[in-house]
């Protein structure tokens, strides 16, 4: 019962983040700028990058490593199990990206807004998973307080990228002519994902607690697939592709101080 606590805490904190994003649709109307953009979605690419490895590649390894196992089988094999996975979801769910006029996935007679919204989504499903595999971990018998100080990082790191993810996805549906409240009511759903699968992900390392390192190479694969396959590619849209870089590079130290120094 206390790692699911400690889990939906954890990752309520990113989702809490992404509403209160969302919320700026009550104050602004206008879509944010194209460089800001670029600039949001860098950081977190950056942030994502940094988490996968400091916060679950490196810890899966570790984990199998003490269990007497080799630690890079565990650590690989789930990577490619998370970016099978999630390259699945990908293809099936229908969604559509940030200032693309195609959606991707099965053919869908669903909504602009709705396509907008799975989109986010699904890039906030691996990062609830994380979160609470991240606590799942620490939470564990004989767990060090580093472990759950690590775990905290995670949550802030993840919580504060989703803050202009919420903005992102609110003022856009604003734009199109959704009213302020559902444009929120859009784009503080779209983080609920995390505590549930957050919850989920440390349901089953319960049950199975010697696939830990497997879940934990699994959510980090999944991230990078997001990270690959959406973010870097659209912080890099158009002009003055140095602006997702820069970001790229902010999230990416951020997460590694957060992680290094409250680890």
């Amino acid at each position: 019962m206390q790692t699911l606590l400690w889990a939906a805490g954890g990752t309520g904190f990113p989702f809490l983040m992404t509403a209160l994003g969302a919320a700026v649709v009550f104050f602004f109307k206008e879509r944010i700028s194209s460089n800001i953009q670029r600039i949001f979605l860098g950081f977190a690419a950056g942030v994502m990058i940094a988490a996968s490895v400091w916060s679950l590649l490196i810890p899966a390894i570790e984990e199998a490593e003490s269990a007497g196992q080799i630690g890079w089988i565990p650590a690989a094999g789930g990577v490619v199990l998370g970016v099978g996975f999630f390259m699945g979801l990908d293809v099936i769910i229908p969604h559509l990206h940030l200032d693309s006029q195609k959606p991707e996935g099965m053919p869908s007679s669903l909504r602009r807004s709705t396509l907008l919204m799975f989109a986010v989504t699904l890039h906030n499903i691996p990062e609830g998973m994380a979160v609470g595999l991240a606590f799942a971990l620490a939470a564990q018998p004989g767990g060090e307080f580093a472990a759950l100080s690590s775990a905290a990082a995670l949550a802030i790191g993840m919580g504060i990228q989703n803050f202009p993810e919420g903005a992102a996805i609110s003022l856009p549906l604003r734009k199109e002519g959704l009213p302020a409240g559902k444009a929120f009511l859009y784009g503080g759903l779209s983080g609920i994902v995390e505590p549930v699968f957050g919850v989920i992900a440390v349901l089953i390392a319960g049950a199975a607690g010697a696939v830990m390192p497997w879940l934990l190479s699994f959510a980090a694969g999944a991230m990078i697939y997001v990270v690959v396959e959406e973010l870097i590619p659209e912080a890099h849209l158009g002009e003055h592709s140095n602006i997702g870089t820069i970001g790229v590079i902010a999230g990416f130290l951020l997460m590694m101080i957060l992680d290094v120094a409250l680890g």
